[in-house]
């Protein structure tokens, strides 16, 4: 009796020493990497500084009370939620539409997975050339289309306030629905063969079988992909900053662009940082809350 317990107090020992050896590691890259440049953005956000000189003057809660009275950042954050209602409204359905007849399609559509991802294979900087190019009123495609189609042409999409957001959200969602399509593939892909033959054969259409068998039980999944979604809808920078800048008169501003300007074009790396951490707790506080009601709803 006493081996057994002692054999079991070992292996207990062994297990935690080998968790505390290969965690450490982790720990170490999670502490230099990401717990302290948040920590040093809040430090940095109660200073005034340019980000040259070595002088950081001590302003307190300053840079908070500016950018409480901001409107540009209340604009950006509103341009955010809007980019994050939309993708999740538009990405999502799209996505999950085109996986279900890829899968439903089998083998013989494995050349159209490749083509479909091929957006997501592209860096964002790239993809917003392309678009600026693509978007340009004087040789742009679609003011081309325009003109084939008896118009004028000189259609101005990211240079219009009303419409440049729109143009942005287009790309945006053109470049990650494959992602979620490919999330959503591997899920349907997960489901039991013998409940689609079932189904089948009980004379279920394949339209029935989606919505009565497949979606029902991709809810964990979807779940999953809205809050990537919405986090990431929160984030947006380098393509909206290829293709913008965030204007034009702020039309496309967002947090993480406006932080940038003040940090690094004006040269405020004091009320940059403010931004950020601005965006640090409204990303955290959504993303809680998000994660709250899915699951409250799921234990109700």
């Amino acid at each position: 009796m006493q081996t057994t317990r002692s054999l079991s107090e070992y292996r207990k020992k062994s297990t935690l020493t080998a968790t505390t050896v290969f965690l450490l590691p982790v720990f170490f890259f999670i502490l230099i990497f990401i717990i302290y440049p948040i920590i040093d953005s809040f430090w940095l956000s109660f200073h005034e500084w340019n980000g040259i000189t070595s002088g950081k003057t001590f302003l307190g809660l300053e840079n908070w009370k500016t950018l409480l009275g901001d409107k540009i950042f209340f604009k950006a954050f509103l341009n955010n939620m809007i980019i994050v209602v939309l993708s999740i409204v538009i990405q999502l359905p799209i996505a999950m539409a085109i996986a279900f007849l890829l899968d439903t399609g089998g083998k013989k559509l494995n050349f159209l997975k490749m083509i479909y991802f091929l957006p997501m294979l592209m860096s964002s900087v790239a993809v917003g050339f392309l678009f600026k190019y693509t978007y340009d009123p004087q040789f742009g495609l679609i003011s081309a289309v325009d003109t084939m189609l008896g118009g004028q042409g000189m259609i101005d999409v990211l240079g219009d306030p009303h419409r440049a957001i729109f143009g942005v959200i287009a790309v945006i969602c053109w470049q990650f629905i494959p992602f979620y399509m490919v999330y959503f593939l591997a899920a349907l892909s997960s489901l039991p063969v013998e409940i689609y033959e079932a189904s089948i054969i009980d004379g279920a259409s394949h339209g029935q079988y989606f919505w009565r068998v497949a979606l029902p039980s991709m809810k964990g999944t979807i779940k999953s992909a809205a809050v990537l979604s919405l986090v990431g809808s929160l984030k947006y920078f380098d393509l909206i900053y290829v293709m913008t800048q965030g204007g034009p008169d702020g039309a496309t501003e967002l947090m993480a662009t406006y932080m940038y300007k003040n940090a690094f074009t004006i040269g405020k790396m004091g009320y940059g940082a403010t931004v950020a951490s601005g965006m640090f707790i409204i990303i955290t506080v959504i993303s809680l809350v998000t994660l709250r009601v899915i699951n409250g709803k799921e234990e109700a």
